[in-house]
């Protein structure tokens, strides 16, 4: 009699989920053999009609590691492994007091208390994430929504990014490195696992732009695995190469075939903020160098669609709020010409340079 292969879930049992006449039907074990024979032996009910004339049991409400182990077993083919590696880092970091409780024990008046506790324990933003996730998984698992609880306010860290003439200095700084390519194809939008998964074999010679599609990401196992899907439907596109030193870093550089990206994504991120700390710019990554973009598209009036689609951003909302920065410089710019208007001198076009 078939049945589902059994999984072994993070508490070490073993689970099998069996879906019988339309019911969902979970089966767990602390034996592998125990949990088969046990799905085997509720199939062959009610394969007989026997199971079906008995009244049925309501299961044991899970406990909330059990249930977080559910929701992405019954998603698995969905969730991206970068998804799923976010979730499992919640049930391995995030409410640990509260995850070997069964969920039918936990009141709902307690939720608040469980929240406050956490909230001493990591960054708000992260416990917003954690809870919205566990909000979730007990919907799923039960049926029944948490109660509304209070968060801590966020505070909105200042994003570092290079301003126009710090963009300059940067290109100048990593033109003649190893990690020339992969770098300035962050500043013209690519995000790093977009990087990751360029090979050489797809690049022809002196492209006029570079073909973004698929993406490399850390699974919940430490492990990079490549994925064919990108962020967002708006991810996959082509990027014009606007960087003259892009161009010949790449065919400085080219390998007839091979991943672009030779290092490990934190290897790169590690000289990106060695290269820029080296010259005195703002310390920041490849996510810092995206942000850099849109800073330069918005600086030279680039028309906010066309930034939106070359740097793959799924709404110019996005793209606007996180990632458009406004340099001093433009700030002036823009004070002065108000100030001429109203016949106010101009003030001194002061460069300040962004927090790091």
């Amino acid at each position: 009699m078939k049945i589902p292969e059994p999984r072994r879930l993070s508490s070490g049992k073993w689970f099998i989920q069996l879906r019988l006449n339309g019911e969902s039907i979970p089966v767990t074990d602390w034996d592998k053999a125990a949990c088969v024979r046990a799905a085997r032996a509720i199939k062959a009910e009610y394969k007989a009609g026997k199971r079906l004339a008995q009244e049925p049991k309501a299961p044991p409400a899970p406990t909330l590691t059990e249930a977080i182990d559910a929701y992405i077993a019954d998603r698995s083919n969905t969730l991206s492994p970068l998804t799923i590696r976010g979730y499992r880092s919640v049930q391995k970091h995030r409410f640990q007091v509260t995850m070997p409780r069964r969920l039918d024990q936990i009141a709902p008046e307690e939720w608040q208390g469980i929240v406050n506790a956490e909230a001493a324990l990591c960054a708000p933003k992260t416990l917003k994430n954690a809870f919205g996730f566990v909000r979730s998984v007990v919907l799923a698992a039960t049926g029944s929504k948490l109660p509304d609880v209070t968060l801590p306010g966020e505070i909105v860290p200042d994003k570092p990014f290079l301003t126009p003439p710090q963009i300059k200095q940067f290109v100048q700084a990593v033109k003649d490195t190893r990690y020339a390519v992969p770098a300035l194809l962050a500043l013209s939008s690519l995000r790093i696992s977009e990087i990751h998964a360029l090979r050489w074999e797809n690049i022809p010679p002196k492209p006029d732009f570079i073909r973004v599609s698929g993406a490399v990401v850390l699974d919940e196992h430490n492990k990079y695995q490549r994925k064919n899907q990108n962020k967002n439907l708006t991810s996959s596109r082509n990027v014009p190469i606007l960087i003259p030193e892009l161009s010949a870093a790449l065919e400085r550089d080219r390998k007839p075939q091979g991943p672009v990206l030779d290092i490990s994504q934190n290897s790169l991120r590690t000289a990106i903020h060695k290269i820029c700390e080296e010259n005195g710019l703002p310390s920041l990554g490849p996510h810092g160098l995206r942000h850099s973009f849109a800073s330069l598209a918005y600086h030279l009036q680039i028309p906010e669609l066309i930034a939106k689609e070359i740097g793959g951003w799924s709404d110019s909302g996005t793209m606007h709020k996180i990632y458009t920065h406004i340099a001093q410089s433009d700030i002036t710019r823009y004070q002065n010409a108000i100030g001429k208007f109203y016949g106010k001198p101009e003030k001194e076009n002061r460069k300040k340079e962004p927090a790091d």
